[in-house]
Formats: structure tokens, C-alpha cells, sequence
């Protein structure tokens, strides 16, 4: 385990409108703006399919299975990092009977609206933190 103190550059805020990739939104903010690394630090709003990826076993590394769905879904919350100008991205979901979530991947598409705020980190160095 280890740690690092960063300083945060600036919020960059993502609105999304309907039919929109969650994902792609993200990656071309981080883009536009020129985000190298940061924080995703919330998202909220709904989508109307999503598609996801959890691990698959306890075993190193544990490779990845992926699933989706359509239907009314709400956004509970989008977390993760920018590392290098890469999005690495998590969302939790919700329905009338269910929460779930996983990696984010391509194919979340927006229903009504989808907002993600992205704090800009400078100064720090991330590579790697998401690797094995």
C-alpha cells in the first residue's frame, strides 16, 4: 500500500444529453480538455442500456465478463481515475428492484440526462495504479 497528496487543478463538468455513450462522453472531455490525470468524482442522471464488466475469478489476473441490459436505469454514482488521458471508470445503477455496476465500458447510453464531474490532478504521477 502507498499514498499520494495531490492538489486539484480545476473541476471539469461533463453534461451528457440523451442518447449519448456515457463512456466516449467521458474520454472526449478528458480530451477537449486535456486531462493527462484526475479523479472522476461523481455522476448522476440515467440511461436507458448499459453494458459493464466485473472480474470473473479470485485468481490473478482474473480476467473480465461482460454483460448488459436495456430498460430504464438510474446513474448512482460514476468513480475512477484518469490515468495518463486513459478513463478508468466504474458505475453503479439502479431499477425498481436492483442496484448493480461494474467497469464501465461502451454501449451505456443516456435516457434523460447524465452529468460526471472530473477533478484535473496535475501534479501526480498514476500510472500503473490500476495494473496488477
Amino acid at each position: 500500500m502507498f499514498t499520494q497528496g495531490a492538489e486539484i487543478r480545476r473541476l471539469v463538468l461533463v453534461r451528457m444529453k440523451s442518447g449519448e455513450d456515457v463512456l466516449e462522453s467521458i474520454r472526449q472531455a478528458v480530451r477537449e480538455n486535456n486531462i493527462r490525470t484526475g479523479a472522476i468524482l461523481s455522476g448522476v442522471g440515467s440511461v436507458t442500456r448499459y453494458h459493464l464488466h466485473v472480474v470473473k475469478t479470485t485468481n490473478l489476473p482474473p480476467g473480465d465478463v461482460f454483460f448488459g441490459d436495456e430498460g430504464p436505469y438510474d446513474i448512482l454514482s460514476i468513480t475512477g481515475l484518469v490515468i495518463d488521458g486513459r478513463v478508468h471508470a466504474h458505475i453503479t445503477l439502479s431499477d425498481t428492484e436492483q442496484a448493480l455496476g461494474g467497469h464501465l465500458e461502451p454501449g451505456c447510453r443516456v435516457l434523460t440526462f447524465a452529468i460526471v464531474v472530473i477533478a484535473e490532478t496535475p501534479d501526480i504521477e498514476l500510472t500503473g495504479w490500476d495494473q496488477v
